[in-house]
């Protein structure tokens, strides 16, 4: 997965090697090639206007008017460009294809089987599919059963949430960079306490990673809280050295940070 970059999708260029084509998909002449170095880049695709590339979405969910709510919501979305719906498990396993897809939509209790088994699935097929798992209720504590060398890439909204086209959009294109998107206001609602690291954290560093642990990058944390970008990079790495995370590139600190502010809050 990619590194922690801005929510908004990136500026791509065409690489200078050519792309094999992607059948089935698209007019004539377009293909895909995915980036290894970029890891979630499947750079030779459309663009959208913008320059941005344009997103192919999958929905997985078993209430038909939900889905349609849904998939609607998102093909009005500029920058998408697909939309496949699966309203099963079963189906799900046999029209997606994760190799044609950026992002996985699925409720994490479906009719036939478990979201987060299937995400699993999905991603063994192709482990750089990004996962954004929905909740009617507040089920965080099956999102904590993740384990934290896989939880990269996933995401998890409620789904009063993901009927907002700006907070369901963020937490694409931030899962899609490899980031943690946890539903704010369910973060919020946790607030049975237990002992923690994240006790000892001072004002500021804890709404440093209150802020993080809601997916924002360090310049929109700085927006947030009104302060310059390098004050934030301070904080956050006076964050790290509290919460005894250090970065040896087998571990992602932002990932882990999020996951110990999960764990203090439940």
């Amino acid at each position: 997965m990619r590194r922690d970059v801005s929510t908004t999708a990136p500026h791509l260029s065409p690489g200078s090697e050519r792309c094999p084509p992607l059948t089935g998909s698209g007019p004539p002449g377009h293909s895909w090639r995915r980036s290894r170095a970029r890891r979630r880049v499947k750079i030779c695709g459309v663009t959208s206007v913008s320059g941005l590339r344009e997103l192919r979405l999958a929905v997985v969910e078993d209430q038909p008017l939900y889905r349609q709510m849904l998939g609607s919501l998102l093909r009005s979305v500029p920058g998408v460009r697909s939309v496949v719906e699966a309203s099963s498990a079963a189906e799900a396993r046999e029209r997606l294809r994760p190799a044609e897809l950026d992002v996985a939509i699925v409720d994490i209790e479906l009719g036939d089987g478990d979201g987060i088994e299937l995400g699993r699935e999905l991603r063994s097929r192709d482990p750089d599919l990004a996962i954004v798992l929905l909740s009617a209720v507040d089920s965080m504590h099956r999102f904590l059963r993740l384990g934290r060398a896989e939880v990269r890439g996933w995401s998890y909204l409620s789904k009063s949430s993901s009927l907002s086209s700006p907070a369901l959009m963020t937490a694409i294109r931030a899962t899609l960079d490899g980031r943690t998107v946890l539903d704010p206001a369910l973060v919020a609602a946790r607030t049975a306490r237990r002992s923690s690291p994240v006790d000892a954290l001072s004002r500021r560093q804890y709404e440093v990673l209150t802020a993080l642990a809601s997916g924002l990058t360090n310049a929109a944390i700085a927006g947030r809280l009104g302060i310059a970008v390098r004050s934030v990079d301070n904080h956050v790495n006076a964050l790290y050295a509290a919460l005894g995370l250090r970065s040896d590139g087998s571990r992602n600190p932002r990932v882990e940070a999020t996951l110990l502010f999960l764990e203090h809050t439940r």
